[in-house]
């Protein structure tokens, strides 16, 4: 299972320095790119979570599935 909130965390300290630099180099005020990066980093940190929660759901599915279906093929074979 996937850690939720590390991986969240992670991404949208990643994208606060990526919209800063980007907003630095294009020519816009510290305060611009601030109010940019920490919007950025709160719509990113959101986005990560639920799509990490969505992977998680998927693959604790899948490893119920597997589990099911070997219990049945198990006991088919007794």
């Amino acid at each position: 299972m996937l850690h939720v909130r590390s991986i969240a965390v992670s991404s949208a300290v990643v994208c606060v320095f990526a919209v800063a630099i980007i907003g630095s180099i294009s020519g816009l005020s510290p305060w611009s790119c601030c109010e940019r990066a920490i919007l950025a980093a709160a719509v990113v940190y959101f986005a990560a979570g639920a799509a990490v929660r969505a992977i998680n759901a998927i693959l604790i599915q899948a490893i119920v599935d597997r589990q099911v279906s070997e219990e049945r093929t198990g006991e088919g074979q007794s």
